[in-house]
């Protein structure tokens, strides 16, 4: 083939694809405006459609239409965004890759146009590409506070070390104690805290894997999603797995000692496992002197020798409580236990999730304690049966779809406390057939009395929630010193990026809380709003502003604008829009937070709060029963991540279907970033610093990676850690990178990478064996953020001659 017909070929490629994508944004474009949005599209497309035909016979007209083209999308993209890099990328790259593509494609270079217009395209080209090429000086900057939505302002420097918080239902003088993680949040407060000192910023970039153990194998055509917080007791770590299996490692070396099949005979539903729990019963040793608790997915409330894996005969019936008892019938896989059970006075307290948006009837939210030697149930809390205290009569059940706890426990010993965030009575998307009490108790938390199970008292983070707003986070119990007093607070985080700092033994805000009126009207037929809902005015909100047009994001153009149609096509009047039936709704924060599971960490020392969160929308369209029935609905449409968008909601009016708000490619439609971490001071409610977190070196469209280790602030699940040392521990991203972060400025100063996605929470504990200080992460990934998943738990530590610490030091203040 001749030079010539080579030369042909690529002018015809090249004009080819610029027609095509100037006919997408018309197209687009006209669609846009008529919608009443940007009338850039439609001229743009309209502009390369007529360069497209020029680049043959009138090529100089076909450069000066780009250049003209060119110029005004880059003011364009300025007067729109500004000089955010990642948001000038859909709209510059393309254009700069054409501009590119004149200048050096044979038959169309510079020589052919006026000297001026060459000089102009390659000026035009190289300033759009330094303001994209902007990540560097972008990436280099300071940590900033210009993200959540602040109130109290901005703090001038990180707090000194005054009068130090405390953690609640923990002693500060038991070094061995101090030096283990004995319960999902380390302390039964749900801190996060650890007072270990052996890593330190000086020392923490010699970190190396000390060893990898593995949970068990995975099931096929199941999610895998390990999202397992271990503990550790005495030299032992514990964790359960998705699949019912619980294993003891080494805390030291990682060898497995044993691990126990708790499924009775009962499949596995791929549900999450997220923590077990310990209690030693007796103090004169014996079988089943020391218990882990974990819920089954049958599901059964299980209690096996910490020693040895076995049933403990004496619990329940030979070591397993059945859990479905006095709950109406269900699927299987609809009624689990994801989260650790909670122990506080020889009691073991559980909840219940229910998936969303299946059927109103559904099992019932009640919250249940057994006694944690004979499993016997010690009381019940069933919202719309607040006055009965066991269980209901022989034939009755527990209230169905009553409002469901999901999220882990907390609990205060010394008060008599335990602490429940609660979820929404399902459905989700529709309440106009709810009961008073699931009304009343749905989206709170809820302090009820350990020996009773009576309610002493409880606060709505949203009223009539229809929005899944959850409540998804540990309750985070402390002593904080507080206009010149100690004050027993607790600290909750929502999905709505709200948090609530409350008296934890009244349920009275210390930060005020005020009653704001929110949208109203369009709803459907049988449906209510609350006219106000809650909002913490003296912290930051970890959420996004209100979005608009100009927000839409994408990797292209393309897809870019086709994030505007859909929000141009959907209603949306800020926080808390009411869903309208037949036209998509976005809400954001989505049901993803907000905060979620993950929860917080506390430098208690300096009495700072650590928060990673997540910007990400959701659309949901709710539709009539007839619709649904079109669409197909059916039980188990959208309960899994990542799954079928459809939401069933049988048994009511309507269903419903939506998910986080992506482009066909499968990326956010918001603009990044998209996951963040901050860092605000107790003391004053005012924010230290926030930072995006995550690169997309492990995600990219159509979840390909990208590889690109570059900053934008990714999708997570998990939490941090917080040492006395001044750092903080976090995987969490759709990333496979564990970081240590300097808890002052949010700067980074080591990572590893993971052999999966970390989106749990990690550990740390001193190894009783050598005395190393141990950081651990289960690195499961997870399916809906399109990271590698995996079945492994993996332990660093500093090189045996770099530890120095002896173990008694580690409760000095």
């Amino acid at each position: 083939m001749t030079r010539t017909s080579l030369k042909k070929i690529g002018i015809g490629l090249f004009t080819l694809l610029l027609a095509l994508v100037g006919l997408a944004l018309a197209v687009g474009g006209a669609m846009l405006v008529y919608y009443g949005g940007s009338f850039y599209y439609l001229l743009a497309g309209l502009a390369l459609v007529a360069c497209a035909s020029a680049v043959i016979k009138y090529r100089s007209k076909a450069f000066s239409i780009f250049l003209v083209l060119l110029a005004c999308t880059m003011a364009w993209s300025l007067w729109e965004v500004g000089f955010s890099p990642w948001e000038l990328l859909p709209r510059l790259a393309l254009f700069l890759v054409a501009g590119v593509c004149f200048v050096l494609l044979p038959g169309t270079d510079a020589a052919a146009m006026p000297h001026r217009g060459a000089r102009a395209l390659a000026l035009c080209t190289s300033i759009g590409a330094a303001c994209i090429g902007g990540f560097g000086l972008h990436l280099a900057a300071p940590a900033v506070p210009a993200d959540p939505l602040l109130r109290a302002g901005v703090a001038t420097a990180y707090p000194a070390a005054g009068q130090a918080g405390r953690p609640a239902g923990r002693q500060d003088g038991n070094p061995a104690a101090q030096s283990a993680w004995p319960a999902f949040g380390n302390d039964l407060g749900g801190t996060r805290f650890s007072p270990l000192t052996q890593i330190s910023a000086d020392n923490v970039g010699k970190l190396e894997k000390a060893w990898e153990a593995d949970t068990g194998p995975a099931s096929p055509g199941q999610h895998n999603d390990l999202e397992v917080v271990p503990i550790m007791i005495g030299d032992t770590l514990y964790a359960c797995n998705g699949h019912n299996r619980i294993t003891a490692f080494d805390a030291e070396t990682g060898v497995e000692r044993w691990h126990t099949d708790i499924s009775n005979g009962v499949r596995a539903s791929g549900k999450p496992c997220r923590g077990v729990s310990y209690y030693k019963v007796s103090s004169n040793g014996g079988v089943c002197a020391e218990r882990i608790f974990a819920a089954s997915q049958s599901p059964a409330l299980v209690a096996l020798d910490a020693h040895t894996g076995k049933p403990c005969e004496d619990f329940g019936a030979a070591g397993f409580v059945d859990l479905n008892r006095n709950i109406s019938r269900h699927p299987f896989g609809h009624y689990y236990f994801s989260s650790a059970p909670q122990i506080i006075r020889g009691k073991v307290v559980v909840g219940g999730s229910i998936p969303d948006g299946q059927y109103w009837g559904g099992p019932s939210g009640v919250i249940r304690a057994f006694d944690a030697k004979t499993g016997e149930l010690a009381w019940a809390y069933d919202s719309n049966q607040p006055d009965r205290i066991g269980a209901p009569p022989d034939g009755a059940v527990y209230s169905p779809s009553s409002p469901n706890n999901w999220a882990p426990m907390s609990a205060d010993e010394t008060l008599g406390l335990v602490y429940v965030p609660m979820g929404g009575a399902t459905p989700d998307n529709y309440g106009g057939q709810r009961r008073p009490g699931d009304d009343q108790i749905g989206s709170s938390v809820l302090a009820l009395d350990a020996e009773t199970g009576r309610k002493r008292w409880h606060f709505q983070t949203t009223h009539h929630d229809i929005w899944d707003y959850d409540v998804p986070s540990q309750p985070t119990l402390a002593d904080i010193p507080l206009d010149g007093k100690m004050r027993h607070i607790l600290i909750q985080p929502t999905k709505r990026g709200e948090v609530f700092v409350l008296d934890r033994e009244t349920g009275r805000p210390i930060y005020p809380v005020q009653e704001l009126a929110v949208p109203q009207g369009g709803i459907a037929p049988g449906e209510r709003l609350s006219p106000t809902q809650p909002f913490s005015l003296k912290l930051p909100a970890f959420q996004m502003p209100r979005i608009r047009e100009q927000d839409m994001w994408g990797i292209t153009p393309l897809d870019q604008l086709y994030c505007r149609i859909q929000f141009r096509k959907s209603n949306y009047v800020g926080h808390f829009t009411p869903l309208t039936l037949g036209k998509p709704v976005i809400i954001a924060p989505g049901s993803a937070g907000g905060v979620n599971w993950g929860s917080v960490s506390l430098d208690l020392d300096h009495n700072v709060m650590v928060v990673n969160w997540m910007r990400l929308p959701d659309r949901v369209t709710l539709v009539t029963r007839e619709e649904a029935v079109r669409r197909k609905f059916k039980l188990g449409d959208g309960e899994s991540s990542g799954g079928f968008p459809g939401r069933p909601m049988l048994n009511t009016p309507y269903g419903a279907y939506g998910s986080q708000f992506l482009s066909p490619l499968g990326v956010p439609c918001s603009a990044p970033p998209w996951g963040l971490i901050s860092a605000v001071d107790l003391n004053n409610g005012k924010l230290l610093w926030s930072k995006p977190l995550g690169t997309g070196r492990d995600t990219g469209p159509l979840g390909i990676p990208t590889m690109l280790p570059l900053t934008i602030g990714v999708p997570m699940t998990g939490g941090s850690v917080t040492t006395r040392s001044g750092l903080v521990f976090i995987a969490a991203t759709a990333e496979r990178t564990l970081r240590a972060l300097d808890v002052r400025t949010g700067r980074e100063i080591w990572s590893a990478r993971l052999p999966a996605g970390g989106n749990a929470s990690p550990v740390t504990y001193i190894s009783p064996r050598s005395g190393r200080q141990f950081v651990v992460i289960a690195a499961g990934g997870r399916k809906s953020l399109k990271v590698r998943q995996g079945t492994k738990i993996v332990a660093y530590a500093l090189p045996h001659a770099t530890q120095k610490q002896p173990l008694t030091e580690t409760a000095q203040r």
